[in-house]
This record gives structure tokens, sequence and C-alpha cells, in this order.
């Protein structure tokens, strides 16, 4: 019974929180219904593909280019995310996370000119 009170008393202010974010967002999303205009248009319902009307069907083949793109943003989109905390913290992490961070920013740039070299970012 101890062990449930211990529970109870370390978990019941996270469960509040969970309970009145639950209640807010679902009284935001009923609220939006129930004051707003609905008056959906054509233009609104139609479907949305990069400014101009679909004129294919949404399950073609892609070329594989625009999975090598997306691939690319993420390598060098994490490069960015593990620099920032990086930089906060290179007065505490002293010579050895400098040198770190410079071998990790040498592997990324050989793969990088690697990249480029083969014609990855080459878009024709």
């Amino acid at each position: 019974m101890e062990a449930l009170q211990h529970l109870l008393r370390d978990w019941f202010p996270i469960l509040i929180f969970l309970v009145i974010a639950g209640a807010v967002s679902v009284a935001m999303v009923v609220g939006s219904f129930l004051l707003a205009r609905q008056r959906p248009d054509s233009e609104k319902l139609s479907p949305y593909e990069c400014g101009f009307e679909p004129f294919e069907d949404a399950r073609i083949r892609f070329d594989v280019r625009y999975y090598l793109v997306a691939i690319l943003f993420i390598i060098f989109d994490l490069e960015v995310a593990f620099l920032f905390p990086w930089a906060v913290s290179l007065g505490d992490i002293g010579l050895f996370g400098f040198w770190s961070m410079v071998v990790f920013l040498a592997v990324l740039t050989v793969g990088f000119i690697y990249e480029w070299r083969k014609g990855a970012l080459e878009w024709e």
C-alpha cells in the first residue's frame, strides 16, 4: 500500500498535466468547429501539389534522385544538429571534444566530396 502511495505522489502531477493538456486540446478543436465558419470551397478541397494542379496518379514511381536528395538533406541536417550542442559545451569538453568533432566533420566532408564527384548533387 505504501508503494502505491509513493507511486501516486510521484506521478500524480504528471497525470494532472496530461489531463489538462488533453482537455485544452479537445476544447480547442471542438471550439474551432463550433465557432468558425465551415464553408469549404472547391479550391480549399483540391489537392495541393507543388503549386500546380495534379496531372497524374499519386501512386506513380518517383525518380531515385528524390530519395537521394532527401537522404543527403537528413545527413547534413543531422550534422548541424550535432554542431549546436557541441558549440555550447565546447568549454567543458576540452581538446578531446574539439578533436572528436573535427574528425566527425572531416568524415562528413569526405562523404560530401564523394557525393559531389559521383554527381549526386546534379539534377539533370
